[in-house]
Parts: structure tokens; sequence; C-alpha cells
């Protein structure tokens, strides 16, 4: 093989190895994000109408943040997690990609989980008990 093949073979390879890559930023931008945001796995996924709320935990800490179905265009969001018996911890404002990550000490407690992209919304009730 000359060198010059061995170059374009290379470059071919290359260039396959980013296409790919890229597919899978796009089939999964929103699970990127949350993965991105908050340590742990995630537990639960809490969709709405506009957009949905992801649940982390990891060593007694549980963590969310509220992503859009169409991110990019800034509008009112908000994330709120409390563990039964404490106070919420809230993030609210205008964003463009999410709210949060807020993150709450559950230990064994149960945790309520509440998350709003415009005018859609989701709450959770008790969950992780």
């Amino acid at each position: 093989m000359t060198r010059s093949a061995a170059i374009h073979r290379r470059l071919g390879l290359g260039a396959a190895l980013l296409a790919a890559a890229g597919l899978l930023v796009v089939a999964a931008p929103q699970d990127a994000l949350a993965a991105s945001s908050c340590p742990g796995r995630t537990v639960r996924t809490l969709p709405f109408s506009t957009g949905s709320v992801v649940v982390h935990k990891r060593d007694g800490y549980v963590c969310a943040v509220t992503l859009p179905k169409k991110p990019g265009t800034k509008r009112t969001m908000s994330v709120s997690l409390r563990a039964r018996g404490g106070r919420p911890v809230v993030d609210k404002g205008r964003y463009a990609y999410r709210a949060g990550p807020v993150t709450v000490h559950a230990g064994q407690r149960c945790v309520w989980v509440e998350g709003r992209v415009g005018g859609g919304s989701v709450t959770s009730g008790w969950v992780l008990c």
C-alpha cells in the first residue's frame, strides 16, 4: 500500500468515527445534558408536555434537572427537590437548556420532585422511598 493510500484510509476512518460520535450526541441530547449535570445513576425520568425532569441518586444524595423538549430558546423553567422533613431546594429562572441541577441529602427518606418548562409541569409526589 502506498503512503498516500494509507493516509486516505486513516482520514476515512477518522471521518467515520466523528460521524458516529455526532449521531450519539444527536440521538440523546437530553440524557447527555442531565448526565453532565448530576452525579450518580438515573433513578427516575418524569416526562411532561414541554419537557422532563431527570432524577439521579448517589451515596444518599438526590439530584434533579429539568430539561425542555425543545432546547435553545430561553423560557421560564424550574426544578424543585425536597427530602421529606426538609425544605425544598429550587432553581427557577429563564433558561435555554436546563434548570438545575439541585441536590439534597435524602439518606433513606422520600423526595418530592417538581419541574416546569413554560406552561407544562410535573409533580412526582413522594418517590424513592
